[in-house]
């Protein structure tokens, strides 16, 4: 596969030194799962990735453990995601930089054209992973990173990745329909934090959130009474909780809320900054994807689309319905 991307590589140790004549997988650590699991999937058999953060972990407060620097001092390769998201970790991945090949996916990978720019201390808003089709762009750069790191197995990470692609793209248009069936007058978003603008932007929903980008940044009661009075005029029916930040400012938005005459439910808990527990669909980028969808339709009054007929191995694997 050509390479298509400026590599933002901080390490000096080129990757044919790691290509090995075995068929040792190559160890990678991510930092969240959301690269982890994309990863995992390309290169399939031929890498063995693990992330740092597990569901519920909070990128944007996470501060590392002597653990994970055991972890990063065992790996081959480092991915992590970029644009500041894992801010508190900055030094510990530069210090590994200059032993370790790191790359930073996200700004390998995508146009700053498509970037969402924030008026804070990031710049840019991280979340990418939101717009499905924006995080396939991630796919040739995990591709040919972890070929050129494991030659032997170019062919094999390939295939993975057209698979893989495919797939992704099937997911993206069936959020894009199953969004477009919510009632264009219920079609609003109300979430914790500020990290669902690019979902927003791909599949055409307003989206508030009560904090920032970051949820390091305050929530006061001007902000709990502004978003009160947005659900209240706009008839919202369902707002939402995220894995990764306690539920305290939502609730607070829905006693407002009540308190103006308007009942407001909890429409589910949505993937944000991490994804689902191990093992189950909610623990692999499709799967959170998928089932944020679900919530949000379901919540606000839509009906989701029919599975297209490219995830059908995916869905029955999941034994979800189709």
């Amino acid at each position: 596969m050509a390479t298509k991307y400026a590599v933002i590589l901080l390490g000096t140790l080129p990757f044919s030194a790691l290509a090995t004549a075995d068929e040792t997988p190559l160890n990678v650590v991510a930092t969240i799962g959301m690269i982890a699991d994309v990863a995992q999937e390309v290169g399939g058999e031929c890498v063995n990735v693990e992330a740092m953060m597990g569901p519920g972990v909070d990128p944007h407060l996470y501060q590392a453990s002597a653990s994970d620097v055991a972890l990063l001092r065992g790996a081959e390769h480092i991915l992590y995601s970029g644009y500041s998201l894992e801010g508190q970790l900055g030094s510990v991945l530069e210090n590994f930089s200059a032993r370790t090949p790191t790359l930073a996916v996200a700004p390998a990978s995508i146009d700053p054209a498509s970037l969402i720019t924030a008026q804070d201390v990031y710049g840019v808003d991280p979340h990418l992973w939101m717009d499905v089709s924006l995080w396939t762009q991630t796919l040739p750069t995990l591709s040919d990173a972890l070929s050129e790191a494991r030659p032997e197995c170019a062919t094999t990470i390939e295939t993975n990745t057209e698979r893989y692609q495919a797939q992704l793209l099937a997911l993206h248009e069936w959020v894009k329909e199953s969004i477009a069936s919510i009632p264009e007058e219920q079609r609003i978003l109300v979430t914790a934090h500020d990290a669902f603008s690019y979902f927003g932007r791909a599949y055409d929903i307003e989206v508030e959130g009560i904090q920032g980008i970051s949820t390091e940044t305050e929530t006061g009661i001007a902000d709990i009474r502004s978003m009160a009075d947005s659900v209240v005029a706009h008839n919202v029916p369902a707002v939402f909780i995220e894995s990764t930040i306690n539920p305290r400012t939502i609730q607070a938005v829905i006693d407002a809320a009540r308190q103006r005459g308007h009942d407001v439910t909890i429409g589910g808990q949505l993937y944000s900054d991490a994804m689902g527990d191990e093992g189950t669909v909610d623990g692999t980028y499709m799967g959170m994807i998928y089932r944020n969808t679900q919530h949000i339709v379901e919540a606000l009054g839509g009906s989701l689309a029919p599975l297209p007929k490219a995830l059908d191995d995916w869905a029955s694997e999941w034994q979800l319905a189709q």
